[in-house]
Formats: C-alpha cells, structure tokens, sequence
C-alpha cells in the first residue's frame, strides 16, 4: 500500500480536534507535567565561560548522573500516555479513558523492552560505522562514518517507528514481534515516511523558535525567576502539543498501512 501523508496528517487533526478534551487531558498528565517538573527542577548546568572541553565533559555527565533517577519515571510516564493515547485513538474499538490507560499499562513493558532493543540496534549500528571508518581513516575517518552511519540508521528508525502502535492497537505484547510488525507494514514506504517525519520535525522546530522569539521580551524585562518559569511553561506546552500531534500521526500512519477503516474516525469518545 503506498503512503498518503497528507491522509495520514489531516486524519490525525481530525483525531484530535473531534476529541480534544479527552487527549489534551491526557497529554497533560502525561507529557506536560512530567516534563515541567523536570524542566523547573532540574535545569541544565550554564556552562561559564574558559571552560576546557574535558571540564565541559565532566560537567555534562555529572549533570546526566544526577537526573538519571528521574528520567527512569518520566520515560515510563511518557511511555504510558504515548500508549494510553494511541489507545484512545483507536476509534474502531473506543474504549474510555480508564480503559486506554489500562492497555497502555499492559503494554508497557513490551513498548519498553522494544524501545531498548531499537535503540541499542541503532547505537550498534551508527557506532560499529563510526568505528570502522575511525579505525581506517582516523578521525576524519570518524567523522564520515558517523555520516554514513546515521544515513544508515535513520532508515531503520523509521521503519521500526510503528511499535508503539503494533503494541497498543494491534495488542502484539513480543517486542521483537512488534518491531518485526513495524517493520514489515513500512515495506515500500520508508522513504515517504521519512519525508513526513521530517517536515513534521521542521514545523516542530519552527513553534519552537517562535516561542522563543515571543518569549524573549520576558526574558529581557522580567526578573531572571519569573523568566525561567515562563520560558519553562512555554516549552513544557508547546512540547505536549507537539507529543501529542506526534503519536496521532504515528497511530494514523500505522492505520493506513495496516488497512483499518477510518469510518468512525472524526467521533468523539464516550
């Protein structure tokens, strides 16, 4: 079947807009809170000038040593809602909020497990090119395989980028079955696939350097306090709506590819 992104993003809006009150309560409990906590709580180290790179180094893997207890439950959290939302906007079976939250905690622990097995294949892959090439051409070398090794992984990434789905719709609790799964429905497409991720990702990127474009007067004018908070709000929304938009076009892009009728698709939940 040949991939339509203009079907799948315009059915993912419809998704969204049709039953906004019940999938913005979502993603606000599970991406905007998590994610403000994280943001005024633990901020990024500001980085002083005449630093060495080894001190720079240092301060960053200090800094993601520290917070690594607290990413652990925010990747669940965030795991949960992106399952609980594909959940919800499973419109052929729509379920209610209480049982979407329950499917995603079923598959929780499988979405987990295949998102660790992806991200160590892709690590595997863009560092054994690195390495490969360093160990040929020294760090020039390096430097091309990384090139050549995130051309190589992109790919791949796109096409195990249907997992969540396979998890939360289809209801395929193996990981590696889901990533087959993912795999086998992005057959012939990747390459459209990748075009849409990418001028999604674009227009994301661009919300963001607007929003701080909007937000640079608070930052100029208000105390260093209050300017910090806005600008964490800010972002904190901003990247909720954006998680959200995302895991609809994820749900609609596997929709298409698997075949599901879109019938019932602009009906708000129960």
């Amino acid at each position: 079947m040949t991939f339509d992104s203009n079907r799948a993003w315009n059915e993912a809006s419809r998704a969204v807009s049709a039953n906004r009150e019940v999938v913005l309560a979502i993603a606000g409990v599970f991406f905007l809170l998590p994610q403000l906590i994280f943001t005024i709580f633990f901020p990024a180290p500001e980085m002083g000038t005449g630093l060495s790179e080894q001190q720079v180094m240092d301060a960053v893997s200090a800094y993601y040593a520290s917070i690594l207890p607290v990413m652990i439950p925010v990747a669940l959290c965030q795991g949960l809602g992106t399952l609980s939302l594909l959940c919800l906007l499973d419109t052929d079976r729509r379920p209610t909020v209480g049982e979407a939250i329950g499917g995603g905690l079923k598959g929780l622990v499988p979405y987990l497990l295949a998102q660790i097995v992806m991200g160590f294949a892709l690590m595997v892959i863009g560092l054994g090119v690195a390495m490969l090439f360093g160990t040929i051409g020294g760090t020039v070398g390096a430097v091309v395989g990384l090139f050549i090794g995130l051309f190589l992984v992109i790919p791949v990434g796109v096409r195990l980028s249907l997992v969540g789905p396979v998890i939360a719709v289809d209801k395929q609790r193996n990981p590696f079955f889901a990533l087959a799964s993912s795999w086998r429905l992005t057959h012939g497409n990747t390459a459209r696939i990748f075009g849409f991720y990418a001028l999604l990702f674009l227009a994301m990127m661009a919300l963001l350097i607007l929003a701080n474009v909007v937000t640079l007067p608070i930052a100029l004018l208000a105390p260093k306090h209050i300017a910090t908070l806005a600008a964490s709000a800010i972002e904190s929304v901003l990247g909720a709506i954006m998680a959200l938009y995302f895991v609809a076009v994820i749900g609609q892009v596997h929709r298409q590819l698997s075949g599901t009728s879109v019938e019932t698709l602009t009906g708000p939940f129960e």
